[in-house]
């Protein structure tokens, strides 16, 4: 088996909606009891050594990574380290797997950047509470990206590689707030990652494809436009990017349960 070892729920044909976990182990015997057990809620990736592992992570940017501790070559840590130092990779939570159990080498689990420790052979139950526990500390953050104002800072918590890569894609984005385009290919250039890529860790982290997470932007501008009574509701809808202001009105309208017109009425000197 390979990480180009894709397998989906086998329930339903609907696999693209589940979390991916990416599982890497050098026992093919674990990587089939792991792909087994996580099947039927969630799509698995298996690979076979770290090695492996990290090039699958970097290239399909999972939601979860499940990995051995003792493998050769790049060792669980080793990869643990490595996903968390890249932009790319720096927010998928990460477990770790191991037969040790003495508490020296969970402190080194937890140094590296692990997620959550489990002790091999593992127990089922308790390895499908571990990856809902992070996979629910995931939406709930992307639920405050979703809720919260993407323009101004410590809107959610996020550590700082996170920080890194939004402060990046909202730089390219904020110069472009008033363009019909996103401009794809100037985020690329300065976070220094695919298309693909940026919008696996952007959804990851948000819960937004980069076109919505774009418009969220354009209408947080607007908003501290309205408030500060700068310009017209329809020269606002049209310095932001929006060709139609009954359509700039419905989306602000969606975002604010409130439309525009209110914002300006409610900030009026």
């Amino acid at each position: 088996m390979t990480a180009k070892d894709a397998y989906l729920p086998r329930q339903d044909d609907e696999g693209h909606h589940h979390p991916l976990i990416l599982a890497v182990d050098d026992n093919q015997t674990s990587l089939e009891l792991m792909r087994d057990l996580l099947l039927p809620s969630h799509r698995v990736l298996l690979a076979a050594n770290g090695e492996e592992g990290l090039h699958a992570a970097k290239e399909v940017v999972p939601d979860l990574v499940i990995s051995d501790v003792t493998m050769p070559t790049m060792d669980g840590y080793q990869l643990c380290q490595a996903l968390k130092k890249d932009l790319r990779t720096s927010h998928i939570p990460v477990i770790l797997l191991t037969a040790r159990i003495e508490t020296e080498n969970r402190i080194s689990g937890y140094e590296s950047g692990a997620d959550a420790y489990v002790t091999k052979p593992f127990v089922p139950e308790e390895l499908l509470a571990r990856v809902a526990n992070l996979l629910t500390i995931r939406e709930q953050l992307r639920e405050r990206f979703r809720t919260g104002y993407l323009l101004k800072p410590g809107g959610a918590p996020a550590p700082s590689m996170q920080d890194q890569f939004l402060d990046r894609v909202n730089a390219v984005l904020t110069v472009h707030l008033g363009t019909e385009h996103i401009p794809i290919e100037n985020i690329c250039r300065e976070v220094g990652m695919s298309r693909s890529q940026i919008h696996r860790k952007l959804v990851a982290m948000t819960g937004m494809s980069l076109s919505l997470y774009f418009r969220r932007l354009r209408l947080d501008h607007a908003m501290d436009l309205l408030r500060s009574n700068s310009a017209t509701v329809s020269e606002i809808a049209f310095r932001i990017g929006f060709g139609s202001v009954a359509y700039f009105s419905k989306c602000f309208r969606d975002q604010f349960g409130m439309p525009p017109s209110h914002v300006r009425t409610r900030y009026r000197t």
